[in-house]
């Protein structure tokens, strides 16, 4: 885009610029002598050089340009003229080059003989002894200035070529700057660096997942279904000898997958044969039961509260051994409620219940909900979004959870690219290797998708 960019504007800079062209003239500098002496003619010829460096300097000044104007009967004045007047001396020579810009190629070459001309004169008065003796040094016009073909300014190509470097040179000095900016965790390397251990799992990025948030076991050639296969083996390897029953599964901040996140892997796990109890612990923005077609009013918030059991609002879902207990309706202290002596006791009752009890929470830095919560069960999972969560909020989340005590079992890269360090580059499909290269990839929380029973707005708790 930046290359393109600044083509565009060479462009438009070489078609604004005002074409000019420069005829240039060559003078000859010498000395009278009329001595035959090799030594003498060595002589002058050294000092010839050196005056034509002085030479050089007044070629364009108001003794040299004012009697031009007036003899061509410019409309430029001297000043005007002076600044389009360009003398140099090539080095170790008594050439001088005079050089004219003008707009009209027959004017360039006009102007260029006729300041050669009167800048021969002007230095054959300065160089006057006086008493009407004759110059000692001699300008000659030894090439007089021909008529230009091509104009030196614009020149289209060189304008191009310029803005195509600037483009470049830009292009990369933004990309520069943005990694040095950039503070996203970005790779699993940047996961093992912050919390000491792999990540749990990697999640592709999938456009569908926004029509479809759920993976279905009985898609086989699914990259979500074989990345949340994946995410249950490591997770019940974290500890073999005592393997976490009660998860909490949450993030840094919002928008990074965790409920989406807590939805699949509750049906990997059922879908494997275990018994699952989903519990949508977010009592501030629950999205679990939107996602997985379930009633919403009642739920998590009524059996903490006493106003009905467990096994009322406990929910199946599908045909696997998979419970869902919704958040019911919203209180005004979640905090509060989470860490009561009710939820304790609740989460005693779940664990007796199922071989794996997944609890989705809300952030860690926004509230303190997640940290709570993950201080009375075996750990916390936490969910980052590949570039959006920050290597700060990471560390600032992780510092939450140490704080009250509560087991980090690990982390899962969300919205992971399809191929490259941190991708899949090739899975088992059918009995056969495929290339993912063209399957969907995993998008993040999304607007939820018709499973079933869509829940009814939810209320307050007053």
């Amino acid at each position: 885009m930046l290359v393109a960019a600044s083509l565009v504007a060479a462009g438009c800079i070489t078609v604004g610029t005002t074409a000019y062209y420069e005829a240039t003239a060559q003078v000859f500098v010498s000395l009278r002598d009329t001595s035959s002496n090799p030594s003498s003619a060595y002589q002058n010829n050294l000092f010839g050089q050196e005056r034509v460096k002085s030479y050089v300097k007044i070629a364009n000044s108001p003794a040299v340009t004012r009697p031009v104007v007036q003899r061509l009967g410019l409309s430029l004045s001297p000043r005007q003229l002076a600044g389009r007047i360009t003398a140099s001396a090539p080095a170790d020579t008594v050439l001088i080059d005079i050089a004219v810009r003008d707009q009209v190629p027959s004017r360039a070459a006009d102007l260029a003989n006729a300041v050669a001309t009167q800048f021969g004169q002007v230095v054959s008065t300065i160089e006057s002894p006086g008493g009407g003796l004759p110059s000692p040094v001699v300008l000659t016009v030894v090439r007089p200035a021909e008529l230009p073909g091509t104009p030196v300014t614009p020149r289209p190509k060189l304008n191009l070529a310029l803005g195509l470097l600037v483009g470049l040179a830009a292009g990369i000095g933004l990309a520069m700057l943005r990694e040095v900016l950039d503070t996203s965790v970005k790779t699993t390397a940047d996961l093992q660096e912050l919390t000491g251990c792999s990540a749990l799992g990697v999640i592709a990025f999938d456009p569908s997942a926004q029509r479809s948030p759920l993976v279905s076991p009985s898609d086989s050639r699914s990259v979500r279904l074989e990345a949340f296969r994946t995410l249950r083996t490591n997770l019940r390897f974290v500890d073999v000898d005592n393997p976490p029953r009660v998860v909490v599964v949450t993030s840094s901040m919002t928008n990074e997958g965790k409920s989406t996140t807590a939805c699949n892997l509750a049906i990997t796990l059922a879908s494997a044969g275990a018994r699952v109890i989903l519990v949508e612990a977010d009592l501030r923005r629950p999205r679990v039961a939107d996602y997985m077609g379930l009633e919403g009013a009642v739920g998590l918030t009524d059996v903490l509260i006493g106003r009905t059991s467990l096994d009322h609002v406990l929910q199946p879902w599908g045909d696997a051994p998979l419970s869902v207990l919704t958040s019911g309706p919203l209180p005004p202290n979640p905090s509060e409620l989470l860490g009561s002596t009710q939820m304790t006791d609740l989460l005693a009752t779940l664990r007796a219940r199922a071989d794996m009890v997944l609890i989705d929470t809300p952030p860690l830095l926004p509230v303190t909900d997640a940290a709570v919560l993950a201080r009375e069960c075996d750990g916390a999972m936490v969910i980052i979004r590949q570039n959006r969560t920050t290597r700060e909020q990471l560390g600032r989340a992780l510092d939450a959870l140490r704080s009250v005590d509560a087991r980090v079992l690990g982390t899962v890269l969300n919205m992971a690219p399809a191929s490259g360090a941190d991708g899949y580059g090739y899975g088992y499909y059918a009995g056969e290797y495929t290339s993912r290269a063209d399957l969907p990839r995993l998008d993040p929380d999304a607007p939820p998708a018709s499973n079933g029973t869509r829940s009814p707005g939810r209320t307050r708790v007053g």
